[in-house]
């Protein structure tokens, strides 16, 4: 019989670490702007150290303030994952502190996106390991489940699914499914050299800007 709300999928199909190490460098605002500038993560979910984040989700589902399914999830990662957690955006209480992070480090996970606090913000600054979470919350959690993971789950306003393409910097986090993966990036990439050619304009004194003025006289613009 099912346990609705207290179950564990162990299988995850991740795409091929290839094509997740593609975006690496690649700006998310330019990942973003290339998916309709709607799939990434609320800006209250931040960084919280300067690491960059890239890779694949294994996701937990939490209930208010309780850690265990994040625990376990720890020991079932592969290197690469990042342990994204629904934790309906508590703020009452951390999910994880510096022992579990140490513990993902080892393992090589490559990151946490949390939606819910953590805590030890002062020795995460010198872990090897890309944090992304609501806030900061001294009190710790309850490990009384239940739970689920690798399940879809919704981080700061974003469905995330197991194996889904995580990546993040200091603007924030977009969400890319697989199946996307390739045309976006080939998208992102362009975008990307596009403004790397502006900024070369910029410096040389060559920008053209004259979008401005025929936008306006195309609306209708006054200039008095």
């Amino acid at each position: 019989m099912a346990n609705i709300g207290f179950r564990i999928f162990t299988e995850i199909n991740r795409p091929e670490r290839s094509l997740v190490e593609r975006f690496r460098g690649i700006p998310v605002a330019n990942i973003c702007d290339n998916m309709g500038r709607i799939y990434s993560v609320h800006k209250d979910i931040k960084p919280y150290n300067s690491i960059p984040l890239l890779g694949t989700a294994l996701t937990v589902k939490a209930p208010l303030g309780d850690n265990l399914m994040f625990h376990k999830a720890i020991g079932m990662a592969q290197p690469g994952d990042i342990i994204a957690v629904d934790g309906e955006g508590c703020i009452d209480h951390s999910l994880c502190g510096e022992i579990m992070m140490r513990e993902a480090i080892k393992r090589g996970v490559a990151g946490f996106l949390i939606d819910g606090c953590i805590r030890d913000v002062e020795a995460l600054r010198d872990l090897n390991l890309s944090v992304y979470a609501r806030g900061v919350q001294p009190k710790g959690p309850y490990k009384n489940g239940p739970g689920e993971i690798n399940v879809p789950i919704c981080i700061g306003g974003q469905a995330v699914l197991p194996g889904d393409i995580l990546v993040g910097d200091t603007d924030g986090v977009v969400v890319i499914r697989p199946a996307d993966a390739e045309e976006v990036y080939l998208k992102a990439k362009k975008h990307h050299e596009m403004e790397e050619g502006k900024f070369r304009n910029i410096e040389e004194g060559t920008l053209n800007k004259s979008w401005v003025d025929q936008t306006l006289t195309r609306l209708g613009c006054e200039i008095i």
